[in-house]
């Protein structure tokens, strides 16, 4: 198998530039994307078990690995959910699969959102990792618009070797992730090296 094309980028192009960017000495401080989590939840849904059926169809669709099921912890009588009950599906992107996610969802299913204009930087964790969300899966190109049954939101969660959010961003950003607020991004980023 050949090396993904984003995968090769990275390693010629974003790891030097960062190490300029930042001031690494050493190729091993780089930031480098660890894993991606896609993950569903059908809490609300009253067929739940159905539910859970149709987002395991479609992100293994989307994601090409068939995910896990979740199960909750503990039951909770406002939501009518009792434990050890069907709750949504998760996947981990690791290797040539993360990457190859990446790239799909940064070049074509990104601009498929409606009226797409970036996404927003605001959601890192502290730690540099980074998360966002999905209404429905119909801006994913693997999944036929005819055969959903109904709308299913995903979060992804894209997971980083980074220590601080302005590394992770910076990652990020050189990967091609189109944020909304690139100025204010780069603002805080030169901020964070001085």
């Amino acid at each position: 198998m050949s090396t993904p094309a984003l995968l090769q980028h990275y390693k010629d192009k974003v790891v030097p530039a960062l190490s300029k960017k930042l001031g690494y000495t050493n190729l091993h401080q780089v930031p480098r994307l660890e894993k991606i989590v896609v993950t569903s939840c059908m809490g609300k849904a009253p067929d739940r078990k159905v539910a859970v059926d149709d987002a395991v169809n479609e992100i293994t669709k989307i994601t090409g690995q068939k995910p896990s099921i979740t199960y909750s912890k503990k039951s909770v009588a406002n939501f009518k959910l009792r434990e050890n009950e069907v709750l949504g599906a998760r996947v981990t992107l690791r290797g040539a699969r993360m990457w190859e996610f990446l790239h799909r969802f940064i070049n074509v299913t990104a601009p498929n959102i409606r009226d797409f204009r970036g996404i927003s930087s605001k959601s890192f964790d502290g730690r540099g990792n980074y998360a966002c969300g999905v209404q429905e899966q119909s801006i994913f190109p693997e999944i036929e618009i005819d055969q959903i049954k109904r709308p299913i939101g995903f979060d992804l969660i894209f997971v980083t070797s980074a220590p601080t959010d302005a590394e992770g961003r910076a990652l990020l950003m050189e990967l091609g992730m189109p944020f909304r607020d690139m100025k204010k991004a780069n603002e805080v980023e030169e901020a964070a090296a001085v």
